[in-house]
């Protein structure tokens, strides 16, 4: 089964329970069917759980957990998974930026294997064909047909073939399936670093939960600031311990020169501009590194406390 097959076993579920999970759902005049978890609906913690699971293509256990004692708030996401490359890489990575004469959004979810347009997709080897296509847009207003039709032609399908689900930052699911992405984080900052990801065989992923965002900026400060100054990842791989020495140190959030502000404070400095802010400012604050052959252990970063309560507004 392919992702995007995997994926819509999800979405399906989304939409038929729509009310349980206090989402709205609608089709477009040209059959495309669009999940609202979050602009002009409440949604809540378990529609946030499956639109993050959307993301990850059904290849990743998403759940909720006690936040440690340092941080603060009580509440943490976790993400499980046993393939690693394909839930966060060819998946979950908001790595397509679409944009038309009347929409713009993050698009993540399988339906970027399908595209498989990006860079990356050729250097982890793998894109797939697909019937229907799954995606997950963030965004604060409804996909257009325009980005719709975009997405369809891309993936070699028609728009009624199409199924996006889309919430902003500032809600509920929406902060949730951002904050899920911390093992993706780690993995992404890797590839950069020249590491293998072929040699990665599982990982887990935690950071906490921060409060919803009264607009989007906010919320995109906060989930980017509780993955770069809590988020804690753990990775199993194979392979030579020489080679994870060499990169460790670089892996965490503390080694750009960027750190050490809340995310918000530097994307002003930046006039909001994603793309000046230093890359290697987007990991995970903690890593943990395994090595299933040779049974070494390595461990790298540092948690920052002080700056998660500035960006999560107690202090």
């Amino acid at each position: 089964m392919n992702l995007n097959e995997r994926a819509k076993y999800i979405t399906d579920a989304l939409i038929d329970l729509a009310d349980d999970l206090k989402i709205g759902t609608s089709v477009s005049p040209d059959g495309t069917s669009l999940i609202d978890l979050g602009v002009s609906v409440t949604g809540g913690l378990e529609a946030g759980r499956l639109l993050a699971e959307v993301c990850l293509a059904g290849l990743a256990h998403v759940s909720y957990v006690p936040s440690p004692e340092i941080f603060p708030t009580t509440t943490a996401i976790q993400i499980e998974t046993d393939h690693p490359i394909r839930a966060c890489m060819a998946s979950q990575y908001a790595g397509w930026q679409l944009a038309t004469d009347d929409y713009f959004g993050m698009g993540s979810g399988p339906m970027r294997a399908a595209a498989g347009k990006e860079k990356l997709f050729a250097d982890i080897g793998f894109t797939e064909q697909a019937s229907h296509a799954i995606g997950a847009i963030e965004s604060g207003t409804p996909p257009s047909g325009s980005v719709c039709r975009l997405i369809a032609d891309a993936c070699g399908i028609t728009p009624n073939n199409l199924t996006l689900a889309y919430a902003p930052t500032a809600s509920l699911a929406g902060s949730v399936q951002v904050v899920a992405r911390s093992l993706e984080t780690a993995l992404h900052k890797m590839h950069e670093l020249g590491f293998d990801l072929a040699r990665v065989h599982s990982g887990t992923g935690l950071a906490p939960l921060p409060p919803v965002a009264s607009d989007d900026l906010v919320g995109i400060g906060r989930t980017n600031d509780a993955i770069l100054y809590g988020g804690e990842v753990s990775i199993w791989v194979t392979g030579d311990d020489e080679s994870i020495t060499a990169i460790g140190n670089k892996i965490p959030s503390l080694t750009s020169k960027d750190y050490g502000k809340p995310f918000l404070e530097i994307f002003r400095e930046y006039d909001h501009d994603f793309y000046k802010i230093d890359p290697y400012l987007f990991s995970p604050s903690v890593i943990n590194i395994s090595n299933l052959e040779t049974g070494s252990y390595f461990r790298f970063g540092n948690f920052n406390s002080r700056v998660l309560e500035q960006s999560f507004g107690l202090s």
